[in-house]
């Protein structure tokens, strides 16, 4: 079992750092730019269902060079929130990378019903590639979906794409939004196996670094006991199978431990090393989403013992990561940023111990009832199936309404009516989110936020708090804060170290990075730069008589 001591090894690295921070301050923020390579490498790292108040909550057993570093020698925003109601994996990587909303880059979920082949499809599917580092011939996955390019791709533009842009996770969606379309590659895992894959969107064959990392290091994290700071077992990566009696594969065995973080943070150190990251004359960016807050999260919610330990685990692997880069390239030439893609609602068992109302559904019963009011409505009683839902959001089958001759307009609004029918509060349909036909009020700029062209019709609902579309654990995607509410932090030269207050957005950290590289905000960016974290500008002693002006 790894230990946690607070004064472990990369005490002396922040003391370095200190030292670095106050002799240069910020005259190498002031000329700070992508267009003179500097700094060497971004970091931005993304914790998959890490809610706002986690980084407060566990602050005390925190250790010196992890979340800290962020904490104590960062710039720290408290209150962050998504102002948009669909908050999924899928739409808020794409979101954080943007600077846009569902309404500015088009992915509104992690999948849609495609209603040219009135099937589920996820949100970076694409029958034009085929996957990269397992046997078969699989479909691959490209960030096609797009409606808006990101920050990786203004930094390829400013630099003629001499600067490299990488991106990892667990999951493909979250590794391949965040990289954009002009990304080196992107790498996932493959669910079953383990192994890291990526697609021919990218690249027609594995590098010989990845080959081995896939051939060598995999094994490590089979058949270990995870156990909490008191040599209590948690879990066990022992092979199990599944209720059918099928082999659980790794994502769900390791990814639901520290050890799948611990799993994606060697890699991106090989990544580093071998593709020679943050070490060349352009300034290099380095998305990292860390995806077993959330697998673990949906099992045991937010306030369980293991959600704990995980949260303790991955500051000491950050600690490690973070030591590693500053001796790999130098923390003087790092700029690192954290947030998350969303949070997450307590079990629902937990809130009515409280007294707060909060239930867990059955969905399918709540769509079983949808098709019945239609068919009643449209279909003189005759069964069918109209509508897939995705709680709280609803797919109409096109071509079952458009055999009835039913409208979009109509359809939808039917379908809205049997869904308030059925237990939710409201409703907004894509008709009329297309039009912006919402109310001029906070709940419905959220949900104005969430629209997107694609996919089929659609209705996205509105649930009453802490009610969850599974029947049980829990879950994420309302637009109540225990969902919008992330963490959002920054490290690095340009940074005023602080606890800041203000009300900001994951909007906001795709427009401030590009703003203090130099480059243009990425296409369709509505978020702000966040000057009050920036340090003052540098200024010399006659700088104010040789601009004529005076110092205030």
């Amino acid at each position: 079992m790894r230990s946690f001591s607070r004064s472990g090894p990369n005490r002396p690295l922040l003391f370095f750092l200190a030292g670095i921070l106050f002799i240069v301050n910020c005259a190498i923020a002031s000329f700070a730019s992508a267009y003179n390579g500097r700094p060497k490498l971004v970091v931005v790292i993304v914790v998959d269902q890490f809610r706002g108040d986690y980084l407060e909550r566990y602050r005390d057993q925190f250790g010196d060079a992890g979340f800290r570093l962020l904490l104590d020698h960062g710039a720290y925003f408290s209150d962050c929130n998504y102002n948009y109601a669909n908050t999924r994996t899928a739409p808020g990587h794409s979101t954080l990378f943007t600077g846009a909303y569902t309404n500015g880059h088009g992915i509104i979920a992690n999948e849609w019903l495609d209603p040219a082949t009135s099937r589920m499809v996820t949100s970076v599917e694409d029958s034009g590639t085929k996957l990269v580092g397992i046997a078969g011939e699989k479909e691959g996955a490209s960030p096609h979906n797009l409606m808006a390019d990101t920050l990786g791709d203004e930094l390829k533009l400013a630099t003629q794409g001499k600067s490299r842009v990488f991106a990892i996770s667990l999951k493909d969606r979250a590794a391949i939004l965040p990289g954009g379309f002009g990304a080196d590659t992107a790498y996932w895992t493959d669910p079953q196996s383990g192994y890291w894959i990526t697609s021919t969107y990218y690249r027609d064959d594995l590098p010989r670094w990845v080959q081995d990392f896939n051939a060598t290091q995999i094994s490590k994290y089979w058949n270990r006991e995870w156990k909490d700071a008191q040599g209590a077992l948690l879990r066990s990566t022992a092979p199990r199978k599944r209720k059918d009696g099928s082999e659980a594969g790794f994502y769900e065995v390791v990814g639901s431990t520290s050890f799948g973080n611990e799993y994606e943070l060697a890699f991106a150190r090989q990544l580093i090393v071998y593709e020679n990251i943050g070490r060349g004359p352009d300034t290099d960016l380095l998305s990292i989403s860390l995806s077993p807050n959330d697998i673990l999260g949906h099992q045991v919610g937010p306030d369980s013992p293991e959600m704990q330990q995980m949260a303790l685990d991955l500051d000491r692997d950050l600690a490690d990561f973070f030591d590693f880069i500053g001796h790999q390239i130098g923390l003087a030439d790092v700029w690192v940023a954290l947030s998350a893609d969303h949070g997450v609602s307590p079990l629902p068992e937990q809130a009515q111990k409280l007294h707060i109302p909060a239930a867990n559904l059955d969905i399918g019963k709540i769509e079983s009832e949808i098709d019945t009011a239609i068919a009643t409505q449209f279909a003189h009683g005759h069964a069918g199936s109209f509508v897939k839902m995705d709680y709280p959001l609803v797919w109409l089958h096109q071509d079952a309404f458009a055999a009835l001759q039913v409208s979009e307009h109509d359809a939808e609004q039917a379908v809205g009516e049997a869904m308030k029918h059925a237990g939710l509060r409201g409703y907004y349909t894509k008709s009329q989110l297309a039009l912006g036909d919402v109310p001029n009020a906070a709940l419905g700029r959220k949900y104005l936020n969430s629209y997107s062209p694609e996919g089929s019709w659609y209705v996205i609902g509105v649930p009453d708090i802490y009610t969850i579309g599974q029947g049980k654990g829990t879950d994420h995607v309302s637009p109540y804060n225990y969902d919008t509410h992330v963490p959002l932090a920054f490290f690095g030269l340009p940074f005023q170290p602080g606890i800041y207050r203000t009300s900001v957005e994951p909007v906001d950290l795709a427009p401030t990075l590009a703003s203090l590289l130099g480059v243009n905000a990425p296409t369709h960016s509505v978020g702000r730069v966040l000057t009050e974290a920036l340090a003052p500008p540098h200024r010399t002693a006659n700088s104010s008589a040789d601009s004529g002006g005076s110092n205030p």
